[in-house]
């Protein structure tokens, strides 16, 4: 499939996720009703609801944690890499979780939001403390990593089918962290967002990724002595050999055909190619009496 670009579609829902990232944001801050609804849901405490999930969520919120995600995933495009002949998966991915850890990690520190379980003041937004879980990274991570491969899809069916795994793998994180008590809604929601907006950014770094994959490419080359002295691209096997050098011939000679090679006659040094044929001396088949340049005529008569 052919790269993704940024289309005005995409540009749209970059905008609208955006808004939405914000508008989760002033919620928060405000105390809104979102605040209420986190209070809500934390004093349900689901994982006590439904105690009997406890054991397979604990396992399955490992699909959203940045070490094991990234190096499963990594492992898999690593093999693409080879396989296409180019480091652009890899490139991409790294770049992907590039922006995520600057984007997110800034948002988290900067709103420094306490957890559900270090909550201090009931109905507060527990803002501007020390914690850092707004937004979730659990969730944020699982819609990069998971959408990285749809992203990098290779054709429209393995597209569609990625991207409903990735999809199931992200809201599936993100409800999970608020089934064990770790994070807010909004917390999961904001999550949500931020892992959107930066898969929906990613074509504006296609340039680039383009010039360090060549860049790469061209070092690599270099490196196993695959290009040449100007920089031109010299073959790993050597090319077809070239055809013998004439010799010197003189008068009374035959030719062979060109390309041909001449037994016993061995190449004059420096000397190139014959442009038309290569030649080799015949033996002299003149007779008594006759010219040497042409054989004797055929007796006409009876014998």
């Amino acid at each position: 499939m052919p790269v993704p670009v940024m289309s005005r579609t995409r540009v749209a829902l970059l905008w609208a996720t955006l808004g939405f990232y914000v508008a989760i944001v002033a919620a928060v801050l405000s105390t809104s009703w979102l605040v209420r609804l986190d209070w809500q849901v934390m004093l349900f405490r689901p994982y006590k609801q439904w105690p009997e999930m406890h054991a397979f969520l604990d396992y399955f919120v490992v699909l959203g944690q940045r070490g094991p995600t990234a190096a499963l995933v990594a492992a898999w495009l690593g093999w693409r890499s080879w396989r296409q002949r180019t480091l652009r998966p890899l490139l991409v991915m790294a770049c992907s979780l590039l922006l995520l850890n600057v984007t997110v990690g800034a948002a988290k520190l900067g709103m420094g939001r306490e957890g559900p379980h270090y909550a201090n003041v009931m109905g507060s937004n527990e803002m501007f403390l020390t914690g850092d879980i707004f937004p979730s990274g659990h969730t944020a991570n699982a819609v990069v990593t998971w959408g990285i491969l749809a992203y990098l899809a290779t054709t429209p069916r393995a597209r569609r089918l990625l991207s409903v795994i990735a999809a199931v793998c992200a809201l599936g994180v993100g409800a999970t962290t608020v089934y064990l008590g770790t994070h807010w809604v909004s917390d999961v929601l904001l999550g949500w967002a931020a892992g959107l907006l930066i898969l929906l950014a990613l074509p504006w770094c296609e340039p680039l990724i383009n010039r360090v994959d060549a860049m790469l490419l061209a070092v690599r080359d270099r490196v196993f002595g695959t290009l040449g002295r100007h920089g031109d691209a010299v073959p790993l096997l050597d090319p077809a050999p070239q055809p013998v050098a004439a010799a010197l011939v003189g008068p009374g000679e035959e030719s062979l055909p060109h390309g041909e090679p001449v037994p016993g006659v061995a190449a004059r040094p420096g000397a190139g190619p014959h442009p038309a044929k290569l030649r080799l001396r015949a033996p002299n088949r003149a007779r008594a009496g006759g010219r040497p340049d042409h054989p004797p005529a055929r007796p006409v008569g009876s014998r």
